[in-house]
């Protein structure tokens, strides 16, 4: 991997991650932008204890732009575009109109392709490598930010997930406190350990889904699988077999694996709705919308989780749909969305049979 950090015109990082160690990256932005004001903040919510981003600068963000403006492609035939190289292996660059930024964190964004037309599933083991090193080696720089206590590498898939850019992209956010959802998996993991001597949950949950029905796929260092108390109609969480903490820990036979298990799992993903539950005609509903999110070890203090230290925390992706069936989707309605209990209308050991079933 070749690694080339350059500005855009208004000051804003871009790095381009290579395949081929004698590419060479040297195109300068020629757009004539101003620095962007951003006005992001964090305030805290005094009866939940979570913390909100208020980001109004975001309204004036691009949206749904035609293919031949899409600002993620590469710069070439007179277009400009965010990135000034007429073509791209990998690229990150800091968002233009982020959630986060200055004392309140960082936004990035990751694009996996210069092919406007494909999709993460479509990428070769090669070219997924390298996405996987850009997502490793940005968490390693965020970490050392100041400002920043927790990486969070994640893609959003689809227009019914509320994407506003139809190029293959996924995004960073470094956080500046451990957000919500990590707490409380540091909360449970700090009980199991007190109530079982020292024993870690991550290990006992990976121990108990591997013996279990719902693993979808496994590898020699990787298994996927639906969780026990899954909140989504089609949700797989994929771990290491060795347990780390982050991206940063995972050894090269994992890493050299990766690609092909997270590949067919994307690929299956696209393929649950085929021709199933009264489609027109039976066809298609690829792609499948989804959400992609990085689970790893915030790199802040954690005193507050009383026992536990940051090796403790296993590294996870966890994958997700909305789409519950052809056509239907699944919404947060009022108990999801005011109690913040999930109603499942799939069983997760037909989840997993259906995720098995449309195996390549």
């Amino acid at each position: 991997m070749k690694k080339t950090s350059t500005r855009l015109a208004d000051g804003r990082e871009l790095i381009y991650y290579d395949l081929r160690d004698d590419n060479v990256r040297d195109a300068v932005d020629k757009r004539p932008l101003e620095r962007t004001h951003t006005t992001s903040e964090i305030r805290r919510d005094p009866l939940l204890g979570d913390s909100v981003a208020i980001a109004s600068h975001r309204q004036g963000r691009t949206y749904h732009p035609p293919a031949d403006e899409c600002p993620l492609c590469p710069s070439k035939d007179g277009r400009l575009s965010e990135i000034p190289d007429s073509s791209y292996d990998v690229v990150v660059f800091e968002n233009r109109f982020p959630s986060l930024a200055g004392d309140s964190g960082r936004c990035e964004v990751v694009c996996f392709t210069s092919d406007h037309n494909a999709s993460f599933a479509d990428l070769t083991e090669e070219q997924a490598a390298l996405v996987l090193e850009a997502w490793t080696d940005r968490t390693s720089e965020l970490s050392h930010l100041p400002s920043v206590e927790q990486v969070f590498c994640f893609e959003n898939r689809g227009a019914e997930i509320g994407v506003t850019l139809g190029h293959p992209h996924g995004q960073i956010y470094a956080y500046p406190f451990t957000t919500p959802r990590t707490a409380l998996m540091l909360g449970q993991l700090a009980q199991h350990k007190e109530a079982t001597g020292g024993e870690n949950l991550f290990d006992h949950v990976l121990e108990r889904e591997l013996a279990d029905e719902r693993v979808v796929l496994e590898g020699d260092h990787w298994v996927a699988f639906v969780p026990y108390a899954a909140h989504w109609p089609y949700e797989v969480h994929l771990y290491p077999k060795r347990r780390v903490p982050d991206l940063l820990g995972l050894d090269e036979d994992a890493r050299t694996e990766f690609p092909k298990v997270y590949l067919e799992l994307l690929r299956r993903f696209d393929r649950i709705f085929d021709g199933r539950d009264g489609g027109e005609g039976g066809a298609s509903e690829s792609p499948t919308p989804y959400i992609a999110a990085w689970h790893q070890a915030p790199f802040g203090a954690l005193e507050e989780f009383e026992g536990v230290n940051r090796d403790d925390f296993a590294l996870h992706l966890e994958l997700f749909t909305i789409r519950r069936t052809s056509g239907k989707l699944k919404f947060l309605a009022g108990s999801e969305s005011g109690m913040s209990v999930f109603i499942n209308d799939i069983r997760p050991e037909a989840a997993a049979e259906r995720l098995r079933e449309v195996a390549s």
